[in-house]
């Protein structure tokens, strides 16, 4: 949704990263970017935290907390 609209950077989060190994493999299925950063077309983006929580269960297995922090530049002028 934000590349057909021309959006440079989308900044998302994830609860809980896929919270359990092995079970994450299925959230990638439905899921295919769920950490990190990723580029949709030529423009645009998309960084996706890994958060620091958890989804029922309060627990993390092999799916590490995230705290980002980002800096933002302006691009150069041409």
């Amino acid at each position: 949704m934000a590349a057909p609209a021309g959006v440079d950077l989308q900044v998302s989060g994830h609860t809980h990263g896929g919270q359990m190994w092995p079970f994450h493999y299925l959230t990638k299925v439905d899921q295919p970017a769920w950490a990190s950063l990723h580029r949709h077309g030529e423009r645009t983006q998309h960084y996706i935290s890994r958060g620091t929580g958890y989804w029922g269960t309060p627990f993390r297995i092999f799916a590490p907390s995230e705290i980002s922090v980002l800096t933002l530049r302006q691009a150069p002028s041409s």
